[in-house]
């Protein structure tokens, strides 16, 4: 009787660890992806989605935009977070309350306190897109955590070791995972594969990632 009455109930959040100080909070924010996507709308209207191109002059293939008091950006004279949107000249969008509510929450969660992001990423991944290993090193402070939000469609997260070429393990996120990383895992190497075709309720046939980070 028990099992009948509960067995559509969400399964509650759980905590899987990757490596030391990196975790995935699975569901974390499932509750609040509809408002998170709110959030996006919000900040995409005054600062659209765009994809930047790298100092190499290749375009990425993730369509782009940002929120807080800084914004990072890539263009031929190199990587770097600036306080005002390229394209308006004007500052990016303040960052939607839930959003630095969930950062600092997820934060906590996986024990670093007194997360207090000024910049978040928004990063909307169409069929086909990816997102090649990097080092987030553009920030002033590596004692700061980083917190990734996934959103719609699933994708494959490669979290790598400390040099390129250390092999990666694969990570599926799904919609409302987040990962977290910092301590001895914060300049590890990481990334996400190519993403497939897919058809998501909430956002269609793309993913949305919304990466926080404390910049300056």
């Amino acid at each position: 009787m028990t099992q009948d009455l509960f067995a559509d109930l969400p399964e509650e959040p759980r905590t899987e660890t990757i490596t030391d100080g990196a975790l995935v909070l699975r569901g974390f924010v499932s509750e609040r992806a509809e408002e998170l996507l709110r959030g996006i709308q919000q900040v995409t209207n005054v600062a659209p989605l765009r994809k930047m191109q790298t100092p190499g002059g290749h375009t990425m293939s993730a369509a782009m935009s940002c929120c807080g008091k800084q914004g990072w950006v890539t263009d031929a004279t190199g990587y770097r977070y600036q306080a005002s949107d390229p394209l308006s000249g004007q500052p990016w969008p303040a960052m939607p309350e839930v959003f630095a509510q969930v950062a600092k929450d997820a934060a906590e969660a996986a024990g670093f306190s007194n997360f207090e992001p000024d910049a978040c990423l928004i990063n909307q991944y169409e069929p086909g897109a990816k997102m090649g290993l990097h080092q987030d090193k553009d920030e002033l402070d590596y004692e700061q955590p980083i917190v990734s939000v996934s959103l719609g469609l699933s994708q494959v997260f490669q979290f790598g070791g400390l040099k390129r070429n250390e092999r990666p393990v694969n990570v599926p996120l799904a919609h409302g995972d987040v990962v977290v990383w910092g301590g001895p895992s914060r300049l590890r190497y990481h990334g996400v594969l190519r993403l497939k075709a897919g058809e998501h309720p909430l956002t269609g046939a793309c993913r949305y990632n919304l990466t926080f980070r404390r910049a300056r």
